[in-house]
């Protein structure tokens, strides 16, 4: 599967816990949305996945890309400590000039 570059740092990222190389994925002004909840600007990220990674373990395994332009969808299978694991989530990017400005995780 042919990922841009950010997305597969940010998929390493996540599977070795590592929330600083994970922010860094995103652009200053980025938004995360996730669970309900949006998270905006890098420092909000940070906390954010610093919480869900003591929370679930989640670690991705990519299934399928798909890229329209700055927009582009991940589907992944998603397994952690959480109920129903493993899940299959669609992680909807809005991709400029290499840096995530934009994600929604959905189900």
């Amino acid at each position: 599967m042919n990922l841009p570059k950010v997305i597969t740092d940010l998929i390493n990222a996540q599977n070795n816990f590592d929330s600083i190389a994970y922010t860094n994925c995103f652009s200053e002004n980025a938004e995360v949305f996730d669970e309900g909840k949006t998270h905006n600007g890098k420092s909000n990220i940070q906390h954010w996945i610093e919480e869900s990674n003591q929370k679930y373990r989640s670690v991705m395994k990519p299934l399928e890309y798909k890229e329209n332009g700055i927009s582009s969808v991940l589907s992944a299978e998603c397994s952690g400590t959480f109920d129903g694991s493993p899940i299959l989530l669609n992680f909807h990017f809005d991709i400029v000039d290499g840096q995530i400005e934009s994600l929604k995780v959905t189900g």
